[in-house]
Protein backbone atom coordinates (compact mmCIF):
# COMPACT_ATOMS: atom_id res chain seq x y z
CA UNK A 1 0.00 0.00 0.00
CA UNK A 2 1.28 3.78 -0.80
CA UNK A 3 1.12 6.16 2.39
CA UNK A 4 -1.87 7.81 2.93
CA UNK A 5 -1.88 11.33 4.88
CA UNK A 6 -3.84 13.20 2.96
CA UNK A 7 -6.23 13.23 0.30
CA UNK A 8 -7.29 16.57 -1.29
CA UNK A 9 -9.12 17.39 -4.79
CA UNK A 10 -12.36 17.60 -6.28
CA UNK A 11 -14.90 14.97 -5.12
CA UNK A 12 -18.09 13.88 -6.78
CA UNK A 13 -20.99 15.13 -5.15
CA UNK A 14 -22.87 11.49 -5.04
CA UNK A 15 -25.34 11.43 -1.96
CA UNK A 16 -27.39 8.74 -2.88
CA UNK A 17 -28.12 6.92 0.58
CA UNK A 18 -27.78 2.43 0.88
CA UNK A 19 -25.47 2.35 -2.20
CA UNK A 20 -24.70 -1.18 -2.43
CA UNK A 21 -21.62 -3.16 -3.49
CA UNK A 22 -23.95 -4.29 -6.66
CA UNK A 23 -23.93 -0.51 -7.83
CA UNK A 24 -20.58 0.33 -7.30
CA UNK A 25 -19.27 -2.77 -9.70
CA UNK A 26 -22.43 -4.62 -10.98
CA UNK A 27 -21.62 -8.95 -11.02
CA UNK A 28 -21.20 -8.71 -14.61
CA UNK A 29 -17.43 -7.65 -13.92
CA UNK A 30 -16.60 -9.90 -10.81
CA UNK A 31 -15.54 -12.89 -13.51
CA UNK A 32 -12.18 -10.92 -14.21
CA UNK A 33 -9.00 -12.18 -12.56
CA UNK A 34 -7.31 -9.22 -12.15
CA UNK A 35 -8.04 -5.57 -10.10
CA UNK A 36 -7.16 -3.51 -13.38
CA UNK A 37 -9.74 -2.18 -15.87
CA UNK A 38 -12.59 -2.48 -13.29
CA UNK A 39 -13.11 1.47 -13.09
CA UNK A 40 -14.72 0.87 -16.26
CA UNK A 41 -17.46 -1.10 -14.66
CA UNK A 42 -17.71 1.00 -11.24
CA UNK A 43 -21.52 2.36 -10.98
CA UNK A 44 -22.16 1.60 -14.02
CA UNK A 45 -26.16 1.77 -13.95
CA UNK A 46 -25.42 5.36 -13.08
CA UNK A 47 -23.39 5.76 -15.80
CA UNK A 48 -26.11 4.88 -17.72
CA UNK A 49 -28.09 8.04 -16.45
CA UNK A 50 -27.85 11.02 -18.79
CA UNK A 51 -26.19 13.86 -17.05
CA UNK A 52 -24.64 11.37 -14.49
CA UNK A 53 -22.04 13.20 -11.84
CA UNK A 54 -19.46 10.52 -12.81
CA UNK A 55 -18.90 11.50 -16.56
CA UNK A 56 -19.33 14.91 -15.82
CA UNK A 57 -15.74 16.70 -17.28
CA UNK A 58 -15.87 19.06 -14.10
CA UNK A 59 -15.00 15.60 -11.83
CA UNK A 60 -12.57 13.85 -14.29
CA UNK A 61 -10.33 12.07 -11.73
CA UNK A 62 -11.83 13.38 -8.76
CA UNK A 63 -10.16 11.54 -5.54
CA UNK A 64 -13.34 11.86 -3.10
CA UNK A 65 -16.65 10.92 -2.86
CA UNK A 66 -19.32 12.47 -1.73
CA UNK A 67 -22.03 9.86 -0.53
CA UNK A 68 -25.35 9.02 1.17
CA UNK A 69 -26.18 7.13 4.70
CA UNK A 70 -24.95 3.24 4.66
CA UNK A 71 -22.37 3.49 1.71
CA UNK A 72 -21.20 0.29 -0.03
CA UNK A 73 -24.11 -2.01 1.76
CA UNK A 74 -25.08 -5.18 0.00
CA UNK A 75 -22.48 -7.92 -0.58
CA UNK A 76 -19.02 -8.51 0.77
CA UNK A 77 -17.14 -8.37 -2.64
CA UNK A 78 -13.90 -6.33 -2.12
CA UNK A 79 -14.34 -5.59 -5.95
CA UNK A 80 -16.30 -2.48 -5.09
CA UNK A 81 -12.78 -0.82 -3.30
CA UNK A 82 -10.42 -2.37 -6.40
CA UNK A 83 -13.20 -1.07 -8.73
CA UNK A 84 -12.78 2.62 -6.74
CA UNK A 85 -9.07 2.84 -6.52
CA UNK A 86 -9.00 1.60 -10.46
CA UNK A 87 -11.16 5.15 -11.41
CA UNK A 88 -9.01 7.13 -8.95
CA UNK A 89 -10.80 7.26 -5.93
CA UNK A 90 -8.64 7.21 -2.45
CA UNK A 91 -11.53 8.35 0.17
CA UNK A 92 -14.90 8.21 0.51
CA UNK A 93 -17.08 10.24 2.75
CA UNK A 94 -20.40 9.70 3.97
CA UNK A 95 -22.74 9.30 7.26
CA UNK A 96 -21.89 5.73 7.71
CA UNK A 97 -20.39 2.77 5.97
CA UNK A 98 -21.09 -1.10 5.34
CA UNK A 99 -18.46 -2.90 7.60
CA UNK A 100 -17.49 -5.11 5.45
CA UNK A 101 -17.03 -2.45 2.57
CA UNK A 102 -15.05 -0.02 5.18
CA UNK A 103 -12.94 -2.97 5.62
CA UNK A 104 -12.20 -4.02 2.59
CA UNK A 105 -11.59 -0.80 1.90
CA UNK A 106 -9.30 0.13 4.84
CA UNK A 107 -7.54 -2.95 3.26
CA UNK A 108 -6.78 -1.64 -0.04
CA UNK A 109 -5.66 2.06 0.87
CA UNK A 110 -9.18 3.62 0.71
CA UNK A 111 -10.04 6.26 3.70
CA UNK A 112 -13.45 5.97 4.89
CA UNK A 113 -14.71 9.57 6.83
CA UNK A 114 -18.00 9.46 8.91
CA UNK A 115 -19.40 13.03 9.07
CA UNK A 116 -22.54 14.41 10.50
CA UNK A 117 -25.50 14.59 7.67
CA UNK A 118 -25.28 17.84 8.27
CA UNK A 119 -21.48 18.34 7.26
CA UNK A 120 -22.24 15.83 4.54
CA UNK A 121 -25.23 17.96 3.14
CA UNK A 122 -23.04 21.07 3.21
CA UNK A 123 -20.15 19.11 1.33
CA UNK A 124 -22.36 18.35 -1.27
CA UNK A 125 -22.80 22.17 -2.26
CA UNK A 126 -19.04 22.81 -2.24
CA UNK A 127 -17.74 19.34 -4.20
CA UNK A 128 -19.92 21.49 -6.92
CA UNK A 129 -17.05 24.16 -6.90
CA UNK A 130 -14.35 23.30 -4.96
CA UNK A 131 -12.18 20.91 -3.94
CA UNK A 132 -11.77 19.16 -0.09
CA UNK A 133 -9.04 18.06 2.00
CA UNK A 134 -9.06 15.24 3.91
CA UNK A 135 -5.86 14.91 6.65
CA UNK A 136 -5.71 11.94 8.48
CA UNK A 137 -3.15 12.71 10.72
CA UNK A 138 -5.37 15.54 12.50
CA UNK A 139 -8.10 13.98 11.10
CA UNK A 140 -9.86 16.82 9.94
CA UNK A 141 -12.25 17.14 6.88
CA UNK A 142 -11.51 21.00 5.56
CA UNK A 143 -12.97 23.26 2.27
CA UNK A 144 -11.40 26.72 1.17
CA UNK A 145 -14.36 28.14 3.56
CA UNK A 146 -12.75 27.39 6.25
CA UNK A 147 -14.88 24.65 7.41
CA UNK A 148 -12.75 21.72 9.79
CA UNK A 149 -15.01 18.54 10.81
CA UNK A 150 -13.06 16.23 12.88
CA UNK A 151 -14.01 12.70 12.41
CA UNK A 152 -12.98 9.46 14.37
CA UNK A 153 -10.51 6.39 12.63
CA UNK A 154 -9.31 3.42 14.65
CA UNK A 155 -5.84 4.11 15.90
CA UNK A 156 -4.80 0.87 14.00
CA UNK A 157 -5.91 1.89 10.77
CA UNK A 158 -4.73 5.53 11.11
CA UNK A 159 -1.51 3.69 11.78
CA UNK A 160 -1.49 1.99 8.17
CA UNK A 161 -2.88 3.89 6.03
CA UNK A 162 -0.71 6.84 7.05
CA UNK A 163 2.56 4.63 6.98
CA UNK A 164 1.38 2.43 3.72
CA UNK A 165 1.20 -1.07 5.60
CA UNK A 166 -0.95 -3.39 5.47
CA UNK A 167 -1.95 -6.17 7.80
CA UNK A 168 1.25 -8.60 6.34
CA UNK A 169 3.63 -5.71 6.59
CA UNK A 170 2.31 -5.04 10.19
CA UNK A 171 3.03 -8.58 10.55
CA UNK A 172 6.59 -9.32 9.05
CA UNK A 173 7.54 -6.59 11.38
CA UNK A 174 7.61 -9.23 14.19
CA UNK A 175 9.37 -11.76 11.58
CA UNK A 176 12.33 -12.23 14.34
CA UNK A 177 9.89 -13.07 17.24
CA UNK A 178 7.67 -15.51 15.19
CA UNK A 179 10.95 -17.21 13.50
CA UNK A 180 11.80 -17.47 17.94
CA UNK A 181 9.09 -18.48 18.56
CA UNK A 182 8.36 -21.49 15.62
CA UNK A 183 12.22 -22.75 16.80
CA UNK A 184 10.80 -22.92 20.62
CA UNK A 185 7.88 -24.79 19.42
CA UNK A 186 10.20 -27.44 17.26
CA UNK A 187 11.93 -27.97 20.33
CA UNK A 188 9.45 -27.92 23.09
CA UNK A 189 6.01 -29.31 20.75
CA UNK A 190 7.52 -30.87 17.97
CA UNK A 191 4.08 -32.83 17.24
CA UNK A 192 2.58 -29.73 16.34
CA UNK A 193 4.81 -29.23 13.80
CA UNK A 194 4.26 -32.63 12.32
CA UNK A 195 3.49 -33.20 8.96
CA UNK A 196 3.89 -29.83 8.21
CA UNK A 197 7.55 -29.83 6.64
CA UNK A 198 8.79 -27.55 9.26
CA UNK A 199 9.60 -30.29 11.80
CA UNK A 200 13.21 -30.25 12.77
Amino acid sequence: MEPVRQVEGRAYPFGRKNVDTDLIIPAAWLKTVTREGLGRGAFEAVRAEPGNVFDDPAYAGAPIIVAGDNFGCGSSREHAAWALLDMGVTAVIAPSFSDIFAGNAFKNGIVTVALPQEAIDWLLEVAETDPITIDLESQTVTTPFQDRWTFEMDPFRKHCLVEGKDEVDITLQSGEAIRAYEDRQRVHQPWVARGTGLAA
